[in-house]
């Protein structure tokens, strides 16, 4: 019996299939000597976080029930070279690899594996950087059109949505702690309805 590993594929769109990886991985998995445990197929952009059946293969390895992860390239596993150096990091705490098609394994406890997690953790932090730096272009763009940010002084949406009931209830002698309770306020905007 060899190691044994998940298969794990994924497409970015639905008119798309995992047909060909998993076949792919499947052939690999059997040349290289793996004996695979699950085969996870996921239809989702890389940068959504909704990774259900990457969270399945985790589960695995946390379980210590796998010793590789087969992906027919190290973009199928991590869209951001953050994402992907958090999730090596915590493969490696378990002893568990990924390993891409092409034969490149990535382990980060040997030589070419830190080399790797040194390389990922600079780009990670650049990716970071360029991120913040085009947050706040963004919004001093936004700003220079007139774009307001942030609560504006006068809104209390939450208190305008309510303040019919709220005054309501008052007319009708219910305290500030009963109004706040039966309406899931805080007293103190309840207080606030009343006082305005």
């Amino acid at each position: 019996m060899g190691q044994c590993a998940a298969l794990y594929c994924r497409v970015s769109t639905a008119d798309q299939s995992c047909e060909r990886q998993e076949r792919d991985l499947l052939a690999f998995a059997e040349r290289a000597g793996y004996d695979v445990v699950a085969v996870s197929l996921k239809t989702a952009s890389g940068s959504k976080d909704d990774r259900v059946e990457r969270a399945k293969v985790l589960t695995l390895v946390r379980a210590r029930q796998i010793g590789g992860v087969l992906v027919t390239e190290l973009t199928r596993w991590g869209r951001s070279s953050t994402d992907l150096l958090s999730t090596l990091q915590e493969l490696e705490a378990c002893g568990v690899s990924v390993i891409a098609q092409t034969g490149l394994q990535f382990d980060l406890r040997s030589p070419q594996g830190k080399l790797f997690a040194s390389l990922m953790a600079a780009l990670a932090e650049f990716e970071r950087d360029l991120l913040r730096e085009r947050i706040r272009s963004g919004v001093a763009s936004a700003q220079e059109r007139g774009v307001k940010f942030g609560r504006q002084p006068g809104v209390r949406v939450k208190a305008d949505r309510y303040q019919s009931r709220v005054l309501k209830l008052r007319e009708e002698g219910c305290s500030y702690r009963q109004i706040a309770r039966d309406l899931d306020l805080s007293k103190n905007t309840v207080m606030e309805i009343v006082h305005r």
